[in-house]
């Protein structure tokens, strides 16, 4: 909400005008930043006609600088696009970034490249080259030059790591590795051994900028916490180490955003922890942000729309949705749910959609009933049938596109995402490790990874 007592200057676009607050401008406009700083007449004027830019363009702008999160159509895509690059509003560019998907990429992609977003530009090429069999019928509206520049990036690939605890090199466990699914020859192969000291017992690992990072792993009958961290750079193929979190944790949740790493929750002394700290990658340090609103351990966590969520559950079978605003620093309240269930949560989202698996009630834990959260409508959805779960698949589910992967030791399942269900897609070959696992989207160098698993 804006200050009363906030300067407000008028804006005409096109035959819209509208009232807005000035250092708003100011702080997320390089273009207004520059006109009201220039000393012109126009900075000090309090009407200003911009002209060649859409009205429809400059609304959804000042939804997004309010804090608004629209869901636009494809030719309010190509207006945002415009405002962005015409007022050079970095806000907004970023925003567009975290709504690509699968009936926008390719506008987003054509309209970045004519209007010099150029990460933007680079991210709508990334989802198409990941989606590039189910996209390839509607691309022949691509210029070479764009085909070629998509064609030239590395697609991901599903990763997974099984749960290892720290050894001695003498009795060094080649089964320490992580793994990926080269889908062509429907085989794992490995990609890379875990460093003797690390842990992904107990740890919380994430994906940040194609590198793989493990914070809070255990060894040993009393679940000793590993101190130091570590993170494997995939296109140098090499691991590197940094300093744990203050407080001591482990089964937590690491969640990656922008530029740092959340390790939210946890254990210590098998005693649950509010505590979250992030790790700033520029400044190589910890600090505390605000507690969880409840102690948890492995708190399923998901980014939609480039916002954070966690999903915590109470007792007498109470699943709460909470949202984190780095800005603010605090943990608000989203939704709440009422579901029976047994045990275990997972959360996955694609486009504004949470999606909360749970083991079935006592009599039928081994399948996983899904909940669907929509985040522009604040509404539930229970999603027909069952999933099996046997040996923690869904609990392992990435997604890429519209394409869901669940892993598990007999088998790997593919779902495509539609309204209202996940629609088996193929199987390809489970990951041959026992045990729970994580699993990740990686983009690997163009090398021969000859080791199969």
């Amino acid at each position: 909400m804006q200050s009363p007592l906030a300067e407000r200057v008028r804006i005409q676009v096109e035959e819209e005008f509208f009232s807005v607050d000035k250092a708003l401008l100011v702080e997320n406009s390089e273009y207004f930043r520059a006109l009201f700083q220039s000393g012109m007449k126009e900075s000090t004027q309090q009407e200003i006609r911009i002209r060649d830019l859409s009205a429809t363009g400059f609304c959804i702008m000042l939804k997004i600088l309010e804090g608004g999160h629209p869901v636009l159509s494809c030719e309010e895509n190509l207006q945002a696009v415009e405002c962005a690059a015409f007022l050079q509003v970095q806000a907004m560019a970023k925003y567009l970034m975290n709504s690509i998907n699968s009936d926008n990429c390719i506008i987003l992609y054509q309209a970045a490249a004519v209007f010099g977003l150029l990460d933007l530009f680079h991210r709508a090429a990334l989802y198409i080259r990941d989606s590039y069999a189910e996209l390839e019928e509607y691309l022949d509206c691509l210029s070479p030059d764009l085909l070629d520049y998509m064609e030239s990036l590395v697609p991901s690939t599903l990763v997974a790591v099984g749960a290892h605890t720290p050894t001695f090199e003498f009795l060094e466990d080649l089964s320490r590795t992580i793994c990926y699914l080269e889908e062509e020859s429907n085989t794992w192969r490995t990609l890379s051994c875990l460093p003797l000291t690390a842990s992904t017992f107990l740890a919380g690992m994430a994906t940040l900028d194609n590198k793989i990072y493990i914070v809070g792993g255990v060894y040993g009958y009393n679940k000793q916490v590993v101190g130091q961290s570590f993170c494997y750079d995939v296109m140098s193929n090499s691991w590197s180490e940094f300093p744990g979190p203050q407080q001591l944790r482990y089964d937590i949740t690491l969640m990656a955003h922008e530029n740092y790493l959340y390790a939210i929750g946890g254990e210590f002394e098998k005693t649950p922890l509010k505590s979250v700290e992030k790790y700033n990658l520029s400044t190589s340090s910890w600090s505390f942000t605000s507690d969880l609103p409840q102690a948890a351990a492995a708190a399923p966590c998901a980014q939609a729309m480039g916002r954070i969520f966690v999903c915590l559950w109470k007792p007498l079978d109470t699943t709460i949705i909470y949202e984190y605003e780095p800005q603010k620093d605090l943990w608000a309240p989203v939704s709440t749910l009422n579901r029976p269930q047994s045990y275990g949560h997972c959360m996955v989202a694609h486009r504004d959609n949470l999606y909360i698996m749970r083991n079935g009630p006592f009599d039928d834990f081994l399948r996983c009933v899904m909940d669907c959260f929509n985040l522009t409508t604040m509404q539930w959805t229970s999603l027909p049938g069952q999933y099996m779960n046997s040996k923690g698949a869904l609990f392992t589910a990435v997604i890429k596109g519209d394409t869901v992967y669940t892993v598990n030791k007999m088998l790997t399942l593919m779902y495509t995402i539609g309204e209202n269900t996940w629609k088996f897609k193929k199987e390809k070959a489970g990951f041959p490790r026992s045990g729970s696992l994580q699993t990740f989207l990686l983009r690997l160098p163009r090398t021969d990874h000859s080791i199969a698993t």
